[in-house]
């Protein structure tokens, strides 16, 4: 880069390494900073460095001036709080549907929102190695592109794959190309899901966004409208267990006090409970009943029980007897 245009930029190499090497226990002396630009090909003046420190703590950022010894420039306050980069970084970590390699990336621009020395304490989050990751790098896209699709109000095209015995991929209906109305992004059960609308079958929908595969925005607007303008997608956790769709019930079940807890983390403070004898409480509830539901209620033992409707106990049972079959 030519000398002239490095000097253009002296304001931005100034802001940078401020932001980067600065903070209330750090700071940077005219010295430093007349130093730092000259390395990078930058010549500059004790009192051109006071007007670009005034401008910038002016317009951009602000600058604080650290009087006393040690004397010097720093940046105290930035647009992310180290907690909140470190909130990040966890986040990122945890996020099962985020590759190891994709997380490693993200983690290293999660750091350019602090400075050099809170940057290294981040370090103790980056090893992701041993966890529960999935492989599938287009994931990314493939949201971009559901996005794109129901910011123009289309639909959208792709294949969707299961796992084998062997852990390879196998598309479902021999490769088969869905054509689906996307109406939302759900993140649940550490997984992002597409909720759509499917008109042939006259249906809403779930697929995981990490096992579709060729996504595609189609120039046919979506459909759909109609059967989704009722559908509470704010309660949906709530009602689904594994994002598996159910003829919804509203069931009543009664469980002993000590599951209060359990119940208001599945499905939050305002769900419905009542006070009974004996230590237990009635809750009514709006779920999808399916198996993935019947398996959560298993698997609080006998400390629950479905009391109503008859035909959602007399399922359950079904599923508990056909589970016991198994083991005679």
């Amino acid at each position: 880069m030519a000398k002239s245009e490095n000097q253009r930029l002296k304001l931005l190499y100034i802001r940078d390494m401020l932001l980067q090497k600065t903070d209330q226990n750090h700071y940077l002396t005219t010295n430093d900073i007349i130093k730092e630009l000259n390395s990078l090909g930058v010549s500059a003046e004790r009192k051109s460095i006071y007007s670009d420190i005034q401008l910038l703590n002016e317009k951009v950022i602000e600058i604080e001036n650290n009087k006393t010894k040690p004397q010097g420039y720093y940046v105290e306050e930035r647009d992310f709080e180290l907690a909140e980069v470190k909130l990040l970084v966890d986040l990122v970590e945890a996020s099962k549907f985020v590759t190891e390699k994709k997380s490693r990336q993200l983690i290293k621009k999660l750091e350019r929102l602090t400075n050099i020395y809170n940057a290294n304490t981040l370090q103790r989050n980056i090893i992701v190695s041993d966890r529960i990751k999935a492989e599938n790098e287009s994931i990314y896209y493939n949201v971009d592109y559901i996005h794109e699709a129901i910011s123009k109000n289309h639909k959208i095209s792709f294949q969707y794959f299961q796992w084998t015995v062997e852990k390879t991929e196998k598309m479902k209906h021999n490769g088969e190309i869905y054509t689906i109305n996307p109406w939302r992004l759900n993140w649940a059960e550490e997984n992002y899901y597409l909720i759509g609308y499917d008109d042939e079958e006259g249906k809403v929908k779930y697929f995981r966004v990490d096992k579709m595969r060729k996504v595609q925005v189609l120039l046919e607007e979506r459909v759909g409208c109609e059967h989704l303008d009722c559908f509470d997608f704010t309660n949906l956790y709530k009602r689904t267990f594994g994002m598996f769709a159910g003829e919804e019930e509203v069931v009543t079940m009664v469980m002993e006090e000590s599951l209060a807890g359990v119940v208001i983390d599945r499905f939050g403070k305002n769900v419905v409970m009542r006070r009974l004898s004996d230590g237990f409480f009635e809750t009514r509830v709006k779920v999808a009943v399916s198996k993935p539901f019947f398996g959560w209620l298993t698997g609080l033992g006998k400390q629950a029980k479905i009391t109503a409707p008859s035909s959602v106990r007399e399922r359950y049972r079904d599923y508990l007897m056909e589970i016991v079959r198994n083991y005679l």
